[in-house]
């Protein structure tokens, strides 16, 4: 489906998730400014188009959870050092946000009341309907589930209408692009062939959850500008994956 001079989005309310890698930019590792000023700017774009979002943000460009585990660390250990560099991110996007005029709520699934709201949803969902950003920082809150899996969580509990995945590439593949020059960009995919084929799209509980709760997922590259504004407002960027 094309906007074809649509002049209203498609979704009331979505959910975005975004690596903590992709808050680096081209570094090895950290929060790179430009890019968190970019990100906000394309968040902020739907916001003013009358779009409610929520967005899960995850914490690899500070700390990988399952990495240390694999070298020796205890997981639990590792996944609650995961779940706390997600609540930096968090606090560093917020603030790009509200530079740019978005009031902006970070929400913790573990307690750091100093910096975070606690998760609690029925005040989350009053955020959204104030027509706030809201950012659910700390995963599940549980160690040995990923951001993916309560980006898919979240977006259940908020009811939101599509769980939005930005990636660094245009969406899901038939193999890795960057070493397969004959992948193939599927426009559309359903549940069970991600599941399957296991593509990963997100992992298989994230897949899983939207696929019991129907929420689509669409999977697209958060690089390009514009991207998320054409989501929202009907356009087929990306990979969609539902029924």
């Amino acid at each position: 489906m094309d906007s074809g001079g649509r002049d209203k989005p498609i979704y009331r309310r979505v959910l975005l998730k975004i690596s903590g890698e992709a808050l680096q930019g081209d570094q090895s590792g950290g929060i790179h400014p430009e890019v968190v000023r970019y990100i906000a700017g394309e968040i902020k774009s739907v916001v003013d188009l009358g779009v409610q979002i929520a967005v899960v943000i995850g914490g690899g460009n500070i700390f990988r959870g399952l990495q240390a585990s694999a070298e020796g660390m205890d997981r639990v250990a590792a996944d609650q050092m995961g779940m706390l560099a997600t609540v930096i991110n968090a606090l560093a996007l917020q603030d790009y946000l509200e530079r740019q005029g978005i009031i902006t709520r970070v929400m913790s699934a573990i307690q750091i009341e100093a910096v975070a709201e606690p998760f609690i949803l029925r005040r989350a969902v009053r955020h959204l309907e104030k027509d706030r950003v809201v950012i659910f920082a700390s995963g599940t809150g549980n160690p040995f589930f990923t951001t993916d899996t309560a980006a898919a969580l979240r977006a259940t509990e908020i009811k939101a209408e599509l769980l939005l995945k930005g990636t660094k590439v245009e969406g899901v593949y038939s193999a890795d692009p960057e070493k397969d020059t004959k992948a193939v960009l599927y426009k559309e995919l359903t549940y069970m062939k991600v599941i399957q084929n296991e593509l990963g799209v997100m992992d298989l509980t994230a897949v899983t959850i939207s696929k019991d709760n129907n929420i689509p997922i669409r999977v697209f590259n958060i690089r390009t500008p514009g991207n998320l504004r054409k989501i929202v407002m009907g356009e087929e960027v990306g990979t969609m994956v539902g029924e």
